[in-house]
């Protein structure tokens, strides 16, 4: 019996090793090429059950990202409005404006609202057209955590359908996992964040497996790619990235440093190109950057989306710094998150680390040890990044841990599995296996009426199973009984499965079951001790104090000033959800007065706030300025810009309405209404308020 994760005469009967194989000189070895996905090409009716089962896999993740999609309407109607607005208008696309005449872009740079843009320009404006690319993108990042795993247990195993087995296993966590579900079935960027980086660990991976650097330099292009999906955050996951190279690559040290920094440079150049086009396009000629206070894109990046949300200082946010949750080391297994990610991420660590000591005598380029770095290094920096950051955190950014839990739940399920006899490995799964059913019992119990008998199956299955793991790796339990029969041991394999996922499952089921829209969104049933999940106090109390104006409710729980003196001012108070996080419903009567004479204006009308112009621009697909940007702080347009476009003609209604107040930032949002609220006469057009500024 040996102390690494190569096969040997140790391993419990689930496949039989090959001959030993003579070692090599590390520095002379040369990797064997393996077939695509990670093993030699499996012949007959083996290889053909194997495709068989894949494809069950994915179709399944289809379904279940896919239907009934349309129920959720726009979704985030502030990502759906600039998706529409770039369809009309490829510089709207190119900068990421949230209206097709350019005022301002939103608050993140375009990679994704250049997929939707692409999808309505291609198919038309609808949420079918918005939404499918991003059920594609969590059915491809299946598929490719599918891929990475079976690549990395094919040679430890030696056993094509145990490597096989091991990547649907980490496929199926990462298609169960509750967020996963949400996001795939949503528009915000971190779909197609979630898709690159799972991308990017798989061609290091292949670029450690197949000694070819152009793998590692297609990772870099991938992970500069993301970071034109939301900035910083793909950098998370770098520093995992460039351990496992270093650490496993089959090339002299001096070599893999060189390859690193190719790497790097793949990266800057893949990001840095589009940020170099903003900074070095005259201000007059592009849409001012929402988010920044100085129209800066370095200031966003460093800024609001940077630095800011790891401490909190995000100039021109609601809520301010430390609003968004008590930062802590179990944030992530709190009533906000751990329904959304927390089932798996015990046992998953747990796993990663049993597969480190099993494999700590592997030799240097080992891809066990080099995947569990990946996936482990992904889950421990992004989870306690999470945990600790003082700025705006919402549940739904908890996605980006889920393939990394899924590559070492997968892996190190089966491969502990397969070593069970050894009292190491069963101690880790038993335990493993155990977490999982505990975790989920934890979640369970929150939801009081949900399941209630649930919590009981995956608690005793995982207790099942755990007892049956143990059982079996008993001395003298080998060969002997039931219990160690191919039956037993599959009974006991599917028993732990399902206890593991039992939870997952059903809340992804009730996420799938259910519409979700507006700017923050969770997945799952209702969870006591869960309020406004993910935002400050102030957004989480009952309509009321904030800026003037009658609030008229709508499908997406949000508001519009309805009075003759509704209008938008600074103030404290608990407020509305209306203006930030749900995009506006506007009659029909208000929707006819915006297209009459569009043609005459570049804004059929401007608003304070993304969302509500949203909520207008999806309606009459016409560009809507949304003054102020997301939060209404942004200093786009000034007052003296302002005052010129309706001198020129140039906006036709101003709509009365009301945001959430924000602790910083501009005040121009607030001026501008004032001003308008004093010049111009108020008329009520559908129950809304409106201030004709151009006949």
């Amino acid at each position: 019996m040996t102390d690494t994760l190569s096969p040997g005469p140790g391993t419990a009967p689930a496949g039989t090793p090959g001959p030993p194989q003579p070692q090599v000189p590390e520095g002379r070895r040369r990797l064997e090429r393996p077939a695509a996905g990670g093993t030699r090409a499996v012949p007959g009716a083996r290889g053909l059950r194997q495709r068989l089962e894949l494809a069950a896999l994915l179709l399944a993740t289809a379904v279940l990202y896919l239907w009934n999609l349309g129920a959720s309407g726009w979704a985030n109607a502030f990502y759906s409005a600039a998706a529409q607005a770039g369809s009309q208008d490829w510089t709207a696309w190119f900068f990421g404006s949230s209206d097709a005449a350019n005022a301002i872009t939103v608050d993140k740079p375009p990679a994704s609202l250049w997929v939707m843009g692409l999808s309505v320009r291609i198919f038309g404006l609808s949420s079918w057209s918005v939404l499918v690319p991003q059920a594609l993108m969590g059915i491809g990042t299946v598929w490719l955590v599918y891929l990475a795993v079976r690549r990395a247990a094919a040679p430890a195993t030696a056993d094509a359908g145990l490597a096989h087995r091991a990547g649907l296993l980490s496929g199926a966590v990462m298609a169960l996992t509750p967020v996963a579900v949400l996001m795939f079935r949503f528009n915000n960027p971190d779909a197609l964040l979630v898709l690159v980086m799972t991308a990017a660990a798989y061609a290091v991976l292949r670029s450690i497996q197949d000694a070819r650097v152009r793998w590692l330099l297609f990772a870099g292009v991938l992970l500069g790619f993301g970071f034109l999906t939301k900035q910083l955050q793909v950098l998370l996951v770098v520093p995992g990235f460039a351990v496992a190279y270093l650490l496993a690559a089959p090339a002299a040290a001096g070599r893999r440093v060189l390859h690193l920094l190719g790497a790097g440079a793949a990266m800057a150049v893949a990001a840095g190109w589009w940020l170099a086009a903003v900074e070095l396009i005259p201000s007059a000629d592009r849409p001012y950057i929402g988010g920044s206070q100085s129209n800066s894109i370095l200031e966003l990046t460093l800024g609001y989306n940077g630095l800011g949300r790891l401490n909190g200082d995000e100039t021109g946010s609601v809520g301010g710094s430390n609003g968004w949750g008590t930062p802590g080391l179990f944030r992530l297994f709190n009533s906000e998150f751990g329904g959304q990610i927390a089932w798996l991420l015990p046992s998953a660590l747990l796993l990663g680390a049993g597969l480190l000591w099993l494999g700590r005598r592997a030799p240097r380029t080992d891809p066990v040890r080099a995947s569990v770095i990946i996936w482990g290094s992904w889950v421990a920096v992004t989870g306690l990044t999470f945990s600790f950051m003082a700025g705006i955190i919402h549940p739904y950014y908890m996605v980006a841990l889920a393939p990394g839990i899924a590559g070492l739940a997968g892996l190190g399920g089966v491969l502990l599995w397969q070593r069970r006899n050894r009292p190491v490995a069963a101690a880790v799964l038993a335990v493993a296996i155990v977490a999982a059913g505990a975790m989920a019992a934890e979640l369970l119990v929150r939801t009081a009426a949900y399941m209630p008998w649930l919590r009981w199956v995956a608690l005793l299955g995982a207790l099942a199973a755990a007892g049956l793991v143990l059982a079996a790796a008993a001395p003298g339990a080998k060969g002997t009984g039931m219990i160690a029969s191919r039956t037993m041991a599959r009974t006991t394999a599917a028993l732990a499965v399902a206890a593991a996922l039992a939870g997952p499952l059903a809340y992804s089921l009730s996420t799938a079951s259910t519409a979700h829209s507006g700017s923050i969104v969770s997945a799952g049933p209702a969870v006591s001790g869960r309020g406004g999940a993910g935002m400050p106090p102030a957004l989480g109390g009952a309509a009321g104090g904030g800026f003037g104006g009658a609030t008229a409710a709508n499908g997406n729980g949000t508001g519009n000033g309805t009075g003759a003196g509704a209008g938008i001012g600074r103030g404290q108070g608990a407020g509305g959800m209306g203006g930030l996080l749900g995009a506006s419903t506007p009659s029909a009567a208000l929707v006819t007065a915006l297209q009459t004479d569009a043609g005459a204006h570049t804004w059929a009308a401007a608003v304070v706030g993304s969302n509500n112009a949203a909520g207008y621009q999806l309606a009459t697909q016409l560009p809507v300025m949304a003054v102020g940007g997301f939060n209404g702080t942004d200093p786009a347009p000034t007052l003296a810009q302002f005052q010129q476009y309706v001198a020129d003609g140039k906006i036709h209604y101003f709509i009365a309405g009301r945001l959430m107040p924000g602790e910083s930032g501009a005040n121009d949002a607030a001026q501008i209404a004032a001003w308008v609220q004093a010049n111009f006469t108020a008329q009520t057009v559908g129950g809304t308020s409106v201030y004709l500024l151009a006949g």
